[in-house]
């Protein structure tokens, strides 16, 4: 296994993380269009692309075997299987955004936040939270994708995820038609952790 190496240009490592339906993805969306200096780590996944999906843009798609592979080399920073299908951010296309002296940011779970936690714990972890559960309820009725039991599933799991906040560094409250707050906030974090005395090392 090659030697770890360390990154001393602080850039930095954002891992956002929420319940379903907070609106990760239109945050993610906010900040490609105003942080040219991010760059967006893209999970790779060993499912098929559904229709619409674009490779390299929604997911990056891997044969069960090159996931595997990673797996086994220790190449993903955290992974997770999900309806059968294998999920997991690649560590090379961090240490590449690093490298280049960008800043990587991906979008996890909370349990994947504590794996990579473990991994990379001087990583900048940000919870997106809802102004409240009956507004997140209302966004998951609005998409218009879940069974009654669906909904009531997710929201049990929303509610225990939102226990966890303690394993984030920031909480940043995505209030239904604020975007541009919240996108705004995220900007600010990073803003102030660039001006930190003792910068963050990442270490992958």
């Amino acid at each position: 296994m090659p030697a770890k190496k360390t990154i001393n240009n602080n850039p930095l490592l954002i891992v956002i993380s929420g319940p379903s339906g907070v609106g990760k993805d239109s945050v993610l969306a906010g900040l490609k269009k105003n942080s040219p200096n991010l760059q967006f780590i893209t999970t790779l996944t060993t499912r098929q692309p559904r229709p619409g999906e674009v490779d390299g843009r929604d997911y990056t798609f891997v044969s069960r075997k090159k996931f595997n592979e990673l797996k086994d080399k220790n190449e993903l920073l955290e992974y997770a299987q999900v309806y059968g299908n294998w999920y997991g951010p690649p560590k090379a296309a961090v240490r590449e955004a690093l490298q280049d002296g960008k800043d990587a940011i991906l979008r996890v779970d909370v349990q994947g936040v504590k794996n990579i936690r473990k991994i990379a714990p001087e990583a900048v972890f940000i919870f997106l939270a809802p102004a409240s559960l009956t507004e997140l309820e209302k966004r998951l009725k609005n998409r218009y994708t879940e069974t009654p039991a669906g909904l009531a599933l997710r929201l049990k799991i929303a509610r225990d995820e939102m226990k966890q906040v303690g394993i984030f560094d920031y909480v940043v409250v995505n209030r239904q038609g604020q975007l541009d707050a919240a996108v705004s906030e995220i900007q600010s974090i990073i803003k102030a952790e660039k001006c930190r005395v003792k910068t963050r090392q990442i270490v992958l």
